[in-house]
């Protein structure tokens, strides 16, 4: 490499971006740091504490981005806007795609010159056909392309992730072998603004305040009981009901605006089709109805499924039904043959 080219590594202080900052490092990249300040909080100084730290061990220039007024009305807003309305949010998907690809991304280009934009994602991108697509990294348990669909082309095509061939094993022996500050680090947390021991639950009770509504039976109509407001709830949901019953019972349904929760058997909760709304698809497919793998929540194995796509929703229609169908999720499009990611969208039942 004669002229070292530049990558910015979107730092969290965490040991998967401390780490793809070594490996650029090691490769011959020009390393820069960048952090986020997402909110006013201890908690956001720390990170750009502990990200400060990684930059000063690896001997890379730091620099810190303030989100927060974007991140309040991009994903904090959104995230409890979703459950007043009977939606269960992905906060991390509006993060990628407004904070993190977006006025990071827009910093590192714009004003730092990057070369190349790297985070601690486990993904892969090549380049395939005149698209940049993602493919699964080497790590199963780790798969974020769930979580990245709302990328564009553009965007991919400055994007590395040097971590797509190393599971978090070899990562978290990396950090220990190099001694980066943040080996010791636990997983970080599924919604950075709301930190333990204050709950989800506690956080949305303290917003919007208790609403009694009532527990209704999604077949017979029976009234089970009263809850405190249904934003407290998401499609699925089996824990924290709270009424005794001869069998368990399920959240299958959300009516926000008569405040009803609808409840039922397990198999109340299957069901073979939804639509995919505000659809962003990586790349352009070459028809617009086949079969694909579709993921409805994160933690969810792939099902197969078959698409018909339009100019900006699609129809799903699983082969075999699938449980907790829930508004406001994200329905990502997988390829049918090697799992590459093609798009996605917000769930509607």
């Amino acid at each position: 490499m004669d002229k070292k080219k530049t990558a910015v590594v979107a730092m969290s202080g965490g040991v998967d971006s401390s780490v793809a900052a070594l490996l650029l490092q090691k490769e011959g990249y020009r390393v820069v740091g960048l952090t986020g300040k997402m909110i006013n909080s201890e908690s956001a100084m720390s990170v750009i504490s502990n990200a400060k730290s990684v930059a000063d061990k690896l001997g890379i220039e730091h620099y810190v981005c303030d989100v927060t007024e974007l991140f309040k009305e991009k994903v904090i807003s959104y995230f409890e806007n979703s459950y007043r309305n009977g939606k269960t949010p992905n906060p991390c998907i509006m993060c990628n795609q407004y904070i993190k690809w977006g006025m990071l991304f827009d910093y590192a280009v714009n004003k730092l010159g990057v070369d190349v934009f790297a985070t601690g994602h486990y993904a892969d991108i090549r380049y395939d056909n005149g698209f940049y697509k993602l493919y699964p990294a080497k790590d199963e348990h780790k798969d974020q392309l769930y979580f990245l669909y709302r990328l564009s082309q553009k965007q991919l095509s400055k994007t590395i992730f040097p971590l797509y061939h190393y599971d978090k094993e070899e990562v978290k022996k990396i950090a220990y072998e190099y001694d980066l500050p943040p080996k010791d680090s636990k997983e970080s947390q599924d919604i950075c603004f709301i930190q333990k021991p204050y709950t989800a639950k506690k956080y949305l009770m303290d917003k919007f305040g208790s609403k009694k509504g009532d527990f209704i039976d999604i077949l017979t109509g029976k009234k089970w009981g009263e809850h405190q407001g249904c934003y407290q709830y998401t499609i699925g949901q089996r824990k924290g009901i709270g009424i005794a019953a001869p069998y368990p019972l399920y959240v299958i349904d959300i009516d926000p605006e008569k405040n009803i929760v609808y409840i039922g058997r397990e198999e109340d909760n299957y069901r073979k089709n939804l639509k995919i709304t505000d659809l962003n698809l990586t790349y352009k497919p070459e028809k617009h109805e086949f079969d694909a793998w579709v993921k409805i929540r994160y933690n969810m194995e792939h099902k197969k499924a078959h698409v018909r796509l339009f100019s900006d929703f699609a129809d799903i229609e699983f082969y075999e039904p699938v449980n907790s169908i829930t508004n406001g999720q994200s329905g990502v499009l997988y390829d049918i043959d090697d799992k590459h990611l093609i798009g996605g969208g917000f769930v509607v039942r």
